[in-house]
């Protein structure tokens, strides 16, 4: 059923899980079903995720419709997220679309021009009943696996001087994660959850969960980690799964023979992932 995601994350929060957030590759279908298999046979609420680079093949309202649609199909808590939109307009976009969460992230701009435009979606967003996400910290994206210079582990005192300015539902803290595949083992700073955790309760999330140590990931959930971001990992799984549907079936000339058997594969991934953020049954 489609839903926001704040009392869920709330929920997460308390109770010391944290609930999946999928990129589903500007819309696709086969990918959005196997969340949602996944969410309906696990009982967990699922969160899928649309960054707009991904959305340029099939438009961001495509996306929408899909993850509608096929969330109306299960009964457990099922949102659509803008994820990292770039600027005010996009944001007011997704509202109009019909997304039920946004994020706005200002992590490259001065705390107080950060908080400025965040307060200027929440206040929009607060109009359509949709929760925001914001981040500080700026999230590096990885060029072959190597950061070439990390600045995005986050000031705790900065989290609270950005949070004296503006009070976003959610927030996004760089603690030395990246989007993309690590090289060797990334270096996270759960320190910083744990300090900014003593000033506030706010639900937190964490970007760039692919190839990070479970270990890791179970504690930052422990510091308070209500959302997980999972995106490479999907995209090259799903990728995987309908080469290995190529080789293996007598498809025939069928894609939706292709498209089925990647699909079942992939919501055996998101299970694991469902897994590792011990949201399954709190649906």
């Amino acid at each position: 059923m489609l839903t926001t995601n704040l009392e869920t994350m709330k929920k997460a929060a308390r109770e010391g899980y944290a609930v999946p957030a999928i990129n589903t590759q500007g819309g696709n279908y086969d990918i959005i079903r196997a969340c949602c298999k996944a969410a309906q046979e696990m009982r967990s609420p699922m969160i899928l995720a649309h960054y707009v680079s991904t959305g340029a093949y099939s438009g961001n309202d495509f996306f929408v419709e899909v993850a509608k649609w096929c969330a109306n199909k299960v009964d457990v808590p099922v949102s659509i997220h803008l994820d990292h939109g770039a600027d005010f307009d996009i944001c007011m976009e997704a509202l109009k679309l019909g997304f039920t969460s946004v994020m706005i992230d200002g992590s490259t701009r001065p705390i107080e021009e950060n908080a400025a435009m965040t307060n200027e979606v929440i206040k929009v967003a607060r109009c359509f009943g949709v929760p925001v996400e914001a981040e500080i910290g700026e999230l590096q994206r990885l060029d072959n696996g190597v950061v070439q210079e990390n600045k995005n582990i986050a000031d705790p005192e900065q989290v609270r001087e950005f949070l004296s300015l503006c009070q976003p539902d959610t927030l996004a803290i760089g603690i030395g994660n990246a989007h993309g595949y690590y090289k060797g083992k990334p270096d996270i700073h759960l320190d910083v959850l744990e300090n900014v955790r003593k000033f506030t309760d706010i639900p937190l999330v964490l970007h760039g969960c692919t190839g990070m140590e479970e270990s890791i990931v179970k504690d930052a959930i422990k510091l308070g980690v209500a959302k997980i971001n999972f995106g490479t990992e999907i995209r090259y799984k799903y990728v995987q799964h309908y080469q290995e549907a190529l080789e293996k079936l007598d498809h025939q000339g069928h894609s939706w023979k292709l498209s089925q058997y990647a699909s079942d594969a992939l919501a055996e991934d998101v299970k694991k992932i469902i897994e590792l953020s011990g949201s399954a049954g709190k649906a």
